[in-house]
């Protein structure tokens, strides 16, 4: 099963990968967030969006995050390098990036929102400690199929998997605290 096959497909990545077991986690480098933004630009323009440099920075900021990060985050980094952005702008400007496919949610139950601009199939694992949520591929994931238990609730859009666990970091952290 091919996920997330409705989103666009603005850029192929020039990506590191690190192999983690049978998956691979996602590093983004210079060239991939170079690509994503002038993909960006090409994307805005062929919808008739206007490329304001308030965009630009707040999907740079996205196209250059691994974290996942939330709308406050996205604020809170971007009003260093833009002091007079709003934080409704962001807000909205997040909506309208989502609403396009340009970025989609990264739910974690009990959390806010996070946005994720890799639109390329891929899955996420979830830190139970930190609420760290990284990249990965899994061919074996993306070959499971829905259940038809699934399917009856309505039409399947897209999936993906969430594995949950503890970083390694969180796991560094409490071995060195014993």
């Amino acid at each position: 099963m091919r996920l997330d096959s409705s989103l666009p497909r603005l850029y192929s990545f020039n990506r590191k990968f690190y192999e983690i077991g049978n998956g691979l986690i996602v590093n983004v480098s210079k060239t991939d967030i170079d690509r994503r933004t002038e993909a960006f630009v090409r994307f805005c323009r062929q919808k008739g969006m206007k490329v304001t440099h308030q965009r630009m920075e707040i999907f740079r900021e996205l196209a250059g995050s691994e974290d996942h990060p939330d709308a406050e985050g996205v604020f809170a980094r971007v009003r260093k390098r833009v002091p007079s952005i709003s934080r409704d702008t962001v807000y909205r400007t997040l909506s309208t990036l989502e609403s396009e496919g340009l970025v989609r949610r990264a739910e974690i139950l009990g959390g806010p929102a996070r946005f994720d601009p890799n639109t390329d199939p891929h899955h996420h694992f979830i830190c139970t400690v930190c609420g760290a949520i990284k990249d990965f591929t899994s061919d074996a994931l993306d070959r499971l199929r829905v259940p038809n238990s699934v399917k009856a609730f309505g039409s399947i859009e897209s999936a993906q998997v969430q594995v949950r666990g503890v970083c390694s970091d969180c796991v560094d952290r409490k071995a060195r605290s014993r």
